[in-house]
């Protein structure tokens, strides 16, 4: 899940193919529905992304009582308006007003706190859940971006890999070689510093003693010589998501597949192709490209049909992106790596959208 930021952002408007009294305002390569009229291009507005929950107040000042998602009518979602994908609001709220937006939009001030809105965080389902511990040198995870939210993250041409974006929860496993101690964590518990004590009924647990991710984890830190290894993977199947890719979360059939690795080595934790360090030891999660970066043909490759199963069960969540050769991004402040989510995927119905 990306990290949330409501901003100021200069718009590009576009025609609405299928209404008049509508147009599309183009923010990065996302477009959100506005009424036709009240921006042109080159205008400031507010941008609030999907996941963020709003106050009852500002839902009542932009008229959207009663049409937001989620139990409390309070969350943004992707939707289709007349056909057309809007991702997210477009909207000069009356507390900024006297705000120069422009300004803002170029100095990437944050509105959030200022506007009480929060990201979305569901519900930790039981077999999710568990005992925790405090774990401080746990590798963590890192938030992954939209592409369509920062188009510039990569150079057009640049070597990349993409993967698929599987739809399940992210497992974290830190294996520290001074003494042979593995850490387990969620994405969520991990972003606080804490990990999940072992227990045979835990989705997390289940998922690395079952594929024997400890061992690798340790065969590993010994070949490359590193004190501490991540290994991050995808936990999936009936129960964990509503997508399942033919698995069971319930059974010994949960599924789990590798999409990251990290390594402290000599002092400094580095990012490592899992395709590279783990060839044939774990499952690994699709890699559906190689190649020159495009961004028409990233959104393409996000949307279809899932390879996970080998039988194209259902609708594909994404693709992830990164570069051939790790690098750091400027407009990440961090790792060069991003998603693209495939509309089917975000106007999906009875999703879940556990962590």
């Amino acid at each position: 899940m990306s990290t949330l930021r409501v901003t100021a952002e200069v718009l590009t408007i576009h025609e609405h193919p299928n209404a008049d009294a509508l147009e599309l305002a183009q923010v990065g390569l996302y477009r959100a529905v506005v009424a036709k009229g009240a921006y042109r291009t080159g205008d400031a507005a507010l941008y609030i992304p999907e996941q963020s929950v709003l106050p009852a107040e500002l839902i009542d000042e932009l008229g959207l009582t009663g049409r937001l998602a989620g139990s409390r009518s309070d969350r943004v979602k992707a939707v289709r308006l007349r056909g057309e994908l809007s991702q997210g609001i477009v909207c000069r709220p009356g507390a900024l007003a006297g705000t120069d937006l422009a300004e803002a939009a170029a100095e990437g001030t944050d509105f959030a706190e200022r506007l009480g809105i929060v990201k979305c965080v569901p519900p930790i389902p039981p077999t999710m859940n568990g005992d925790v511990e405090s774990a401080p040198d746990l590798l963590p995870w890192v938030d992954i971006e939209n592409i369509q939210r920062y188009p510039d993250i990569f150079r057009p041409g640049e070597p990349v890999v993409l993967t698929e974006k599987l739809h399940g929860s992210a497992c974290l496993l830190t294996y520290f070689a001074e003494d042979g101690r593995v850490q387990v964590s969620s994405k969520g518990f991990g972003a606080k510093g804490l990990a999940l004590q072992e227990d045979p009924r835990n989705l997390y647990w289940r998922a690395v003693l079952g594929h024997d991710a400890p061992a690798v984890a340790a065969k590993l830190a010994e070949r490359l010589g590193a004190r501490r290894v991540g290994l991050f993977g995808e936990v999936y199947g009936a129960g964990v998501q509503d997508l399942t890719y033919g698995a069971d979360g319930r059974r010994e059939t949960l599924g789990y597949a590798v999409f990251d690795v990290s390594a402290e080595i000599d002092g400094q934790v580095r990012w490592l192709d899992p395709a590279a360090v783990l060839d044939g030891e774990l499952p690994l999660v699709p890699r559906l490209f190689e190649g020159a970066y495009d961004a028409e043909q990233v959104l393409e490759l996000a949307s279809g049909r899932e390879t996970v199963s080998g039988r194209a069960l259902h609708l594909r969540e994404g693709v992830v992106i990164r570069p051939a050769a790790e690098r750091y991004s400027p407009v990440t402040g961090g790792r060069a790596i991003a998603k693209a989510v495939s509309a089917a995927y975000l106007t999906r119905k009875g999703g879940t959208e556990y962590e």
